[in-house]
């Protein structure tokens, strides 16, 4: 049995049904194509802003602002692009900038929620009219007759848009997990990374009297004093060893 014969014994539900499977399909590959083009460059962003974050504020806001076609990117400017905000206003805008980002994310998840809910409800609906149409033309003397099979093949022929509607909403509910996951992920960088730059805004606000933008890192410490903090680590060290007990 080919797919026109299966779909023209599914009866009248399966126009519905197809029109289900579309709108999932549809969505599902805009979501791929969606989360393909950011998955592999979130961390990176948020890593080379918050990095130069840590020496000049002016080269972490241009990074965020070259980045903006990524969620990330718009996440971490939205913040940077303020002049000068306190921390609290920093902060705020951090968290309405992810809340608005990982709403983007979740686009099309409504679509595929529906086709989960109404696949196997439009199914077993064809499956009860198909039964009807089956055996409302079943009459009591066709019993154990050829009447009998002919029911029996209408009333597997009715079962198909019951099997077709779970079809369709198994492989939605793998693509809405699927892309629930990757939203959880997101989540979770933006948090972590949306912390780290607070944190250094905080410092720099602290150290530069509310002008953060004036901040400059303190350099690297040199070999040599690398060398002596190394040494004093070790005189701490053992002078904080136990004495073992005298030996008689």
């Amino acid at each position: 049995m080919n797919i026109a014969e299966l779909f023209a014994r599914g009866g009248i539900a399966m126009w519905p049904l197809l029109f289900l499977s579309i709108l999932a399909l549809g969505s599902v590959i805009e979501r791929i194509w969606f989360w393909s083009k950011i998955l592999t460059r979130e961390r990176e962003v948020a890593g080379r802003v918050v990095e130069a974050a840590r020496r000049d504020w002016t080269a972490a806001e241009d990074i965020a602002q070259r980045s903006t076609r990524l969620p990330m990117g718009r996440f971490l400017c939205a913040a940077l692009a303020l002049p000068n905000p306190e921390p609290e206003v920093f902060q705020l805008a951090l968290e309405t900038a992810a809340n608005e980002e990982l709403t983007a994310m979740r686009r099309g998840e409504k679509i595929l929620e529906t086709v989960i809910a109404l696949s196997p409800l439009l199914g077993l609906l064809g499956t009860v009219l198909g039964l009807i149409n089956s055996l409302g033309s079943l009459e009591f003397s066709d019993l154990g007759g050829e009447g009998t099979g002919e029911t029996a093949l209408g009333i597997g022929s009715a079962l198909i848009t019951t099997a077709t509607g779970l079809v369709i909403a198994i492989a939605s509910m793998v693509f809405y997990r699927l892309f629930q996951g990757f939203v959880l992920g997101q989540a979770k960088v933006f948090r972590q990374s949306g912390s780290e730059l607070e944190l250094l805004y905080r410092q720099a606000w602290t150290a530069t009297n509310g002008d953060p933008r004036s901040y400059a890192a303190p350099p690297p410490p040199s070999p040599e004093e690398r060398k002596k903090a190394r040494e004093a680590a070790a005189k701490i060290e053992e002078e904080q060893r136990p004495t073992p007990p005298p030996v008689f």
